[in-house]
């Protein structure tokens, strides 16, 4: 399958900007693993005040089926349960989300 990158927004509360950077700062390593059994690969996640940006590529053959694997997986899940209580619920129109998808509008790969 030909490689799909993902980007994704979403709003921290501020209270718990610090927190959120720290969990990142020391990943789980059984999640990490989860995420790439998944079949993302190059994910990054960057912060700007209360505004976090992630971006990541997906080489799997089927996202959605890779995504249920990932929210099935216990040590995610725990990982959520510290996460998710650092957003600000930010989905546009739907109010279950943490992080809304982005469309791509431009991509480039260069190398020559």
């Amino acid at each position: 399958m030909k490689k799909q990158i993902f980007g994704q927004i979403g709003r921290l509360k501020p209270e718990k900007i610090e927190e959120y950077k720290d969990l990142h700062a020391h990943a789980w390593p059984g999640v990490l693993r989860t995420i790439e059994d998944c079949n993302l690969r190059n994910y990054s996640i960057f912060i700007r005040e209360d505004l976090v940006f992630a971006y990541f590529e997906y080489i799997g053959e089927d996202y959605d089926r890779d995504m249920e694997k990932m929210a099935e997986d216990p040590v995610t899940q725990e990982w959520w349960t510290h996460t998710k209580p650092c957003f600000i619920k930010y989905a546009m129109g739907r109010d279950d989300e943490f992080y809304q998808d982005m469309q791509q509008i431009f991509y480039f790969e260069g190398g020559k």
